[in-house]
């Protein structure tokens, strides 16, 4: 196995990135249950997005305590890519392995919709020559307002950690912020869904170029050609 897909009580979107990346982009990847231990020959992990112990207590939250996270953290220590994608996202920042914190929506209400996106040129894998400067991913969430204070918000604009901005921003985020890696450009995080636009049938397939990025230090031997569009 190559990318293992963390699995919570209340995952939703565990077999969409598997279908993504195993399906899809050819590379293997499999489920693995909160409470067992990251398998050693893993080289990417994905924390997917869903609700999480029912977002109780607060998204992501109880999920941080999970067995898994320790394993993950090591991993993050050794420099293991790892994407958390919105639920996954609020878990990554809960467990302090991203900064800030994902909110409630300034609107009050969950947001479902396919948002148009700002390319930042964050880092060599996620930048506009990968993606152009403009993409549309969907978003599914009630609490994707990024909130970190003014040291930390200065700090990630000044390190170019800021991987996406919306257009139009549709749950409040300061500065539009969608998604942000970390200082050592191993950990990402994004609150729209790359694994929901890979397929003709999907309303766009511009997650494609995302998640092959993403994998890309895995897929130098095995690259494939992108449909996205």
């Amino acid at each position: 196995m190559k990318v293992a897909i963390l699995q919570f009580p209340g995952s939703n979107c565990d077999w969409d990135a598997e279908h993504a990346v195993q399906d899809v982009l050819n590379v293997p990847a499999k489920r693995v249950w909160h409470k067992s231990g990251l398998p050693a020959e893993t080289e990417a992990v994905i924390v997917p997005g869903g609700f999480s112990f029912g977002d109780y207590l607060r998204c992501g939250a109880i999920a941080r305590f999970s067995p898994i996270m320790l394993g993950l953290k090591e991993f993050v220590e050794k420099g293991g890519q790892v994407l958390g994608i919105c639920n996954g996202f609020q878990i990554l920042c809960e467990a302090g392995l991203l900064p800030g914190a994902l909110v409630r929506n300034d609107c009050m209400e969950f947001r479902c919709l396919n948002q148009s996106l700002r390319v930042e040129n964050s880092n060599d894998r996620f930048n506009q020559s990968k993606f152009g400067s403009a993409i549309s991913l969907p978003i599914a969430h009630g609490e994707g307002n990024y909130r970190a204070d003014e040291t930390v918000l200065a700090e990630l604009e000044a390190n170019a950690q800021v991987l996406l901005r919306y257009e139009g921003n549709p749950n409040g985020s300061i500065n539009d912020i969608a998604g942000i890696r970390n200082q050592a450009g191993n950990v990402y995080g994004m609150m729209p869904h790359p694994e929901r636009a890979v397929e003709p049938h999907h309303p766009c397939q511009d997650g494609l170029p995302v998640l092959d990025a993403f994998l890309e230090p895995i897929r130098k031997n095995n690259p494939i050609e992108l449909s996205a569009s």
